[in-house]
């Protein structure tokens, strides 16, 4: 299965050739991280300064008027990162249990392999700011959602999500029930 430009992008068609163009850097890794699991790799969109700029630039179109860009563990930092700088924001990391010094806020979660937990630092994240979520992937959405609802926690307000790629079949975007989804491609 191949990726389609997502979020109407398609009405737009230079946007839909750049987009076409990322597409075609994403690698599939069949049996990865484990058997019958078809793992998109965005690694090769991230060593492609052009791909990249496409990203940032396109996500960072959405950050509207968000005081700030938290990108999820660990790809979703990369990512983040560059939309965060490309829409003049600050950006908040969202970590895995036991890599911040000091914690706000954990939340955990289900997620298709098992459990995980996710921490927000202490005091980056004010009472009432408004945060652009960003990740890299949007598949069953147990780690969006608990990044939204980690964000909440702490009293922010989730303005929206933006990913490079959902996995639509498997239908993390309904996890969201209240937030505005971006996806740049899906499959």
């Amino acid at each position: 299965m191949t990726a389609q430009p997502a979020d109407g992008w398609g009405d737009d068609r230079e946007t839909a050739e750049r987009l076409s163009q990322v597409a075609g850097l994403v690698r599939d890794v069949p049996d990865f991280p484990e058997p019958g699991v078809l793992f998109r790799d965005i690694t090769p969109v991230l060593a492609d300064a052009e791909a990249l700029t496409i990203v940032a630039t396109e996500l960072a179109a959405l950050v509207g008027d968000a005081d700030l860009v938290a990108g999820v563990e660990a790809r979703g930092f990369l990512i983040g990162s560059a939309v965060a700088v490309v829409a003049g924001v600050g950006v908040v990391p969202v970590r895995k249990a036991g890599k911040l010094p000091r914690v706000a806020a954990s939340r955990s979660y289900a997620l298709e392999y098992g459990e995980a937990t996710l921490e927000l630092p202490e005091g980056v994240v004010a009472s009432g700011a408004r945060v652009f979520v960003v990740d890299d992937v949007l598949a069953t959405g147990g780690t969006a959602a608990a990044t939204c609802a980690l964000l909440g926690d702490v009293g922010a307000t989730v303005t929206g999500f933006g990913t490079l790629v959902e996995l639509a079949a498997l239908g993390g975007r309904a996890t969201l029930r209240d937030i505005e989804v971006h996806s740049l491609l899906t499959y």
